[in-house]
């Protein structure tokens, strides 16, 4: 079974009545069944995109491939016995990105990556908006409220490398989590796999496809929507061939906003009323609770963050 793809071309000015009705309906479906889909026609250009690869590419092999290879990580997948496992450490090489980056010294990555997080973080409001009318929400719901708290939401892009791994059934790439915050966007590598999320108890694979987003919807989501649509579990794992580039953006609640179900699908019901009720918080507490828990289940997190 393959992961989703939606054309979203196909819910712009340019559709016709037909075809907007049936793609929003396509998306609705894999919010709620999925978590995940990959986005087509996204308004992302190409030659950007090709850019991006290019010098996210250039980055690793320049700035970052010797030290990944002289990490202490590296020596001890290197040193581990036959029939091991490293456990608590995942098989990556990863920076964080935000608005201001005057740390990294390449003035052609900073520029490009700005170029390409300002698309983003267009991409991001539009997804926004299908999901509230979607869930029957005001435009601009969801992200008015990741935006509260008197502070802008948090808008941060990773750029993961997973290297070649010469052990790789003997650490994790990336282990089994839900995301923290709210809608997520990522541009995967478009020959290299190994991102699996979790459906009915079975993993899947997310294709590599050339030049598409992945949407996956994160755990303030799951609340906003009082458990309509899911955050899904995913995991990246190790490869022995390829270094697999993965660039997530992600469109999070400020840490002072206060995240609740939307009092609309609490007064219509939802899965959250009848299977478990959903607390409302501050998003900075359940940031605390999930740095301690991320790999653990997210039922507790949401527990915990109750008795705060």
């Amino acid at each position: 079974m393959a992961i989703p793809v939606v054309d979203f071309s196909k819910v712009g000015n340019g559709a016709s009545p037909e075809e907007r009705a049936a793609t929003m309906a396509l998306i609705a479906k894999h919010c709620e069944e999925w978590g995940f889909f990959q986005l087509v026609n996204h308004g992302i250009s190409e030659e950007l995109l090709e850019r991006v690869k290019k010098v996210c590419t250039e980055f690793f092999k320049l700035e970052r491939e010797q030290n990944f290879k002289q990490s202490p990580l590296f020596k001890s997948l290197s040193d581990l016995p036959d029939g091991q496992k490293l456990e608590n450490v995942d098989w990556e090489d990863v920076i964080t990105l935000l608005d201001h980056n005057s740390l990294i010294s390449c003035l052609q990555f900073r520029e490009t990556m700005a170029e390409y997080r300002a698309e983003l973080r267009k991409l991001a409001g539009q997804v926004m908006e299908v999901m509230d009318e979607n869930l029957g929400l005001p435009k601009g719901y969801i992200k008015n409220a990741f935006n509260s708290g008197g502070e802008e939401a948090f808008f941060g892009t990773k750029v993961n490398h997973y290297p070649p791994c010469p052990k790789p059934e003997m650490v994790n790439g990336l282990r089994a989590h839900t995301d923290a915050g709210g809608v997520i966007m990522l541009f995967q590598d478009d020959v290299v796999g190994g991102l699996e999320v979790l459906k009915d108890g079975e993993w899947f694979d997310v294709q590599p496809m050339r030049n598409s987003i992945v949407i996956n919807t994160g755990d303030q989501v799951e609340v906003l929507s009082n458990g309509r649509y899911k955050s899904a579990w995913h995991r990246v794992q190790a490869k022995p061939d390829g270094n697999r580039m993965s660039i997530a953006s992600f469109y999070n609640p400020s840490m002072k906003a206060t995240i609740a179900p939307a009092p609309q699908l609490v007064e219509n019901g939802g899965v959250g009323v009848e299977a478990f009720g959903y607390p409302e918080f501050v998003f900075g507490d359940y940031m605390s609770v999930y740095a301690e828990q991320k790999f653990d289940p997210k039922e507790p997190r949401f527990q915990a963050v109750r008795a705060m």
